[in-house]
């Protein structure tokens, strides 16, 4: 934690220029864009599944108020004041920013030319009896939903609109979730690029595409791309070489390795 934080430390010291660029004279007061930033480190680096844990465990958690640089008698935050400050400051980008910044440190150590993109489920914090038909008819109290026909088309949740009902594979179960997308390096398994979207069967490709574009800005060095049979498809294939992407991925009808030449 100590040299995460050190880490941190840097990449907020470069960027604190912009952070002054956020804060208004006028309006109720904030919570500092340093804090939010820290603070989410802490949700992802410990699972906390909720805005509302997380301020809770920062509350009475030394570990917690140290790294935000937080002393011990100071006043806790309001969890819904601190989602709404997390949306300002994601929406305002400066998020990828902080990321950019700590891919930038890391550079010395990544491959800049052999990649691999894959998805994750993220469930979302949101139960399946908030999904309820979005015209408002009554389908009971969502206990017990078996034999009812829901999908995404029809229902949403009401705690959690932004969520799908979605399943990674054939054979699972559906959870209202996000999809997670990352752009690792070969070399040392680092994180080059990632980005979350709402769940869906194209979300995955066209995460990727984008990572991808962004990765190979006003580049002409052509690089690979490993990925697993979601990938395999005609246009996706077709999009990433445009991008000066080769792609290496499974075949969708054998686990046979496909090799697309360029």
């Amino acid at each position: 934690m100590r040299a995460i934080r050190n880490l941190t430390d840097e990449v907020l010291g470069s960027l604190s220029g912009e952070f002054d660029a956020l804060y208004s004279d006028m309006g109720r007061r904030s919570i500092a864009p340093e804090y939010v930033l820290r603070a989410l480190l802490l949700q992802v680096l410990f699972s906390v599944r909720s805005e509302r844990q997380l301020v809770e465990q920062i509350d009475y958690n030394l570990l917690f108020r140290w790294f935000l640089g937080l002393g011990m008698d100071d006043v806790m935050w309001n969890h819904a004041v601190f989602s709404k400050n997390r949306d300002r400051l994601l929406n305002s980008e400066m998020a990828q920013r902080f990321f950019a910044e700590v891919n930038q440190r890391a550079k010395p150590y990544m491959s800049d030319d052999h990649f691999t993109v894959d998805g994750t489920l993220i469930q979302a914090w949101a139960s399946q009896k908030s999904f309820h038909p979005k015209d408002g008819s009554d389908d009971g109290d969502g206990s017990n939903f078996h034999g009812q026909k829901r999908s995404n088309e029809t229902h949403e949740s009401t705690t959690d609109p932004d969520a799908r009902l979605y399943k990674k594979s054939y054979g699972k179960e559906s959870h209202l979730a996000y999809l997670g997308h990352a752009l690792v390096e070969n070399r040392n398994g680092l994180i080059a690029a990632a980005m979350a979207t709402t769940a869906d069967g194209y979300a995955e490709r066209e995460a990727a595409l984008l990572m991808l574009e962004e990765k190979q800005k006003d580049r002409s060095r052509r690089i690979t791309l490993g990925a697993d049979k979601a990938f395999d498809t005609k246009d996706f294939v077709g999009a990433a070489r445009k991008r000066k992407v080769t792609v290496h991925a499974l075949e969708r009808s054998s686990a046979k390795h496909t090799f697309y030449k360029n």
